[in-house]
């Protein structure tokens, strides 16, 4: 759990920080900034979604992740959630600055979707190697101060979301050392790769994407490479 503790410390350090540079720097130079993420975020998730062995295995993920997503809304919950806090932040003219829910959703979903993410806390549950996640502390910490500063403290609240999922995820690894294997975990990290897309598309103010929705891919990925592997 190190390093999903020191990665939830700098996305909290870097939320905050950048909330408070955000009105000391001009708003068209925060919009750069956002596009240079929107750009990058595009770049990172075509090299993760280019990683599939199988793309039939990634569509049926999205396809099938998405269904189940939206049935359960989970962007509206999420939404919905972002929401909550802004409410108990309201009474903080600091807290309530900025677009909070935005804040709050983006960043959670870029933090907690990729490769690190996945990798980094199935390592560090397995064998309590912590160095990816080390590193994606580093990049976090960096684009969560790039994100508040345009979109606020819901940035910093993120880090609720990172500790959660990164937790989670670092915590039930130890239960499923012997069920994943390494094409499972290729082809969730090029599903999560087109959801990385998705995002950059949305950074890059092109398309709104519910990319919340599309989350469960990332659990039925590995379900149907083993079932592709059971008919082999």
């Amino acid at each position: 759990m190190l390093g999903t503790l020191v990665n939830t410390g700098t996305v909290l350090l870097g939320g905050t920080v950048g909330t408070f540079l955000g009105d000391r720097l001009p708003q068209r130079v925060r919009e750069t900034v956002m596009h240079g993420l929107g750009l990058i975020t595009l770049v990172i998730g075509a090299q993760m979604a280019l990683q599939t062995q199988n793309v039939l295995v990634v569509l049926g993920s999205l396809i099938l992740g998405g269904m189940l997503g939206e049935w359960l809304r989970l962007d509206m919950r999420l939404d919905a959630l972002g929401d909550y806090l802004r409410a108990k932040a309201a009474r903080s003219p600091f807290l309530s600055r900025g677009h909070f829910t935005q804040g709050f959703v983006t960043a959670s979903l870029v933090f907690c979707v990729g490769p690190m993410t996945i990798l980094g806390s199935i390592q560090d549950g397995l064998s309590g190697d912590s160095h990816l996640l080390m590193v994606k502390s580093t990049l976090d910490a960096c684009s969560s101060l790039a994100f508040a500063a345009s979109l606020g403290m819901g940035v910093t609240c993120a880090a609720l979301t990172v500790l959660v999922v990164q937790g989670g995820i670092t915590l039930a690894a130890s239960g499923v050392q012997h069920i994943l294997t390494e094409p499972m975990v290729t082809e969730m990290t090029a599903t999560g790769g087109v959801m990385l897309l998705g995002l950059g598309l949305l950074l890059l103010d092109l398309k709104r994407i519910r990319v919340a929705n599309l989350l469960p891919g990332l659990a039925i990925a590995p379900l149907l490479v083993a079932l592709l592997a059971l008919r082999a």
